[in-house]
């Protein structure tokens, strides 16, 4: 059985080789591997600057945006159901783990599939704890993949509505930073509830931002000021400056969330009364958030449904590139859309 593995922490070992067959044991569901998206954090476990592989275990099958099919029934699965599966595991003694919330775990303790102490989805076949596996209607089909990401989104906002709730707020206005996968998932998301949207990127244009309803601000022309303040900041470009920078984007109450990742080594500016002042008067929030818990894959699957229904040309134009396992480079190297590896057709 082949596989995508790589050695955590050492960059440029990323490559391609046969694994052990495997089977499903008691308690387990075997499904089959279709196609598995390709983020920044696969590209940073391959450079190695991320990455635990299984305790005793020199490599990592690497891969966390699932999408499989049952091979065979067992565990109120049916063979041949779409599926993906959650991430991150619980570490088995903190509090959240304890209620169901991996996603804030305490410890540290925890696994993921692909990432940490786990192995991934880049292979043929994973026997799969049920209770982590989630059902994707046939309707949503390959854009199932999009999952993952989607209940990255999901646990953002149910978030950030939990903090500008703390008092009365409401959200009406919105700005998205970032116009890759989770940008746009973001985007889309927002729209489906009614929420009037800012994208702002790099590039020139964007027809998919766009096509929600939202409007569209290239960076290269607008600084992110002169589009006014916010109720709703979220930063998914990954960049320190461009987070730090989110505080002084928001409205009285405004909520600022980074989802983006930037661990280069810089000293980022902010104007001291954005902080010092405007901050505390003004009740601003400033958070960060990481992974999802199953309700909000669960509320992915849903969102990504509603979001096929409504705009259903423009959903199936966010994968813009699907290759076989061995042109993993191609897909770690694409930029302008999301990337799959193909595994099964």
């Amino acid at each position: 059985m082949q596989a995508l593995v790589t050695q955590p922490g050492h960059a440029h070992t990323t490559h391609v080789e046969d694994v052990p067959a495997v089977e499903a044991r008691e308690g387990e569901v075997l499904v089959r591997t279709l196609e598995v998206g390709v983020c920044g954090t696969d590209r940073e476990i391959s450079e190695g600057l991320f990455g635990i592989a299984p305790e005793g275990e020199p490599l990592l099958v690497l891969g966390h945006e699932a999408l499989a099919v049952v091979e065979r029934d067992g565990y109120g699965f049916a063979r041949g159901q779409l599926v993906t599966a959650t991430v991150r595991r619980s570490c088995g003694h903190c509090i959240a783990c304890a209620e169901d919330s991996p996603d804030s775990c305490l410890t540290g303790d925890y696994s993921e599939r692909g990432i940490t102490r786990l192995h991934g989805y880049d292979r043929e076949l994973v026997a799969e704890d049920p209770t982590q596996l989630v059902a994707i209607p046939q309707s949503l089909g390959r854009l199932g993949v999009l999952a993952e990401p989607m209940s990255i989104c999901e646990r953002a906002l149910r978030h950030a509505r939990t903090i500008g709730g703390r008092q009365p707020w409401q959200l009406e206005r919105a700005l998205v930073i970032g116009a890759g996968a989770i940008g746009l998932l973001m985007t889309y998301l927002l729209r489906l509830a009614d929420v009037q949207v800012w994208t702002a990127s790099l590039e020139p244009e964007s027809d998919l931002v766009e096509q929600s309803g939202a409007r569209y601000a290239s960076t290269h022309d607008n600084e992110l000021s002169e589009l006014g303040k916010f109720d709703l900041v979220i930063e998914a470009a990954g960049n320190a400056q461009l987070m730090a920078q989110t505080l002084g984007l928001l409205r009285r109450s405004g909520v600022a969330c980074l989802l983006g990742i930037d661990p280069r080594v810089q000293t980022v500016e902010l104007d001291g009364r954005v902080l010092g002042v405007d901050t505390i008067l003004e009740n601003r929030v400033l958070f960060g958030s990481v992974n999802a818990r199953r309700e909000d894959w669960l509320a992915a699957v849903d969102d990504l449904e509603r979001a096929r229904k409504r705009w259903p040309e423009a959903l199936e134009q966010f994968v813009t590139l699907r290759v076989p396992l061995d042109r993993f480079p191609e897909a770690f190297g694409h930029r302008g859309g999301k990337a799959t590896l193909v595994l099964s057709d």
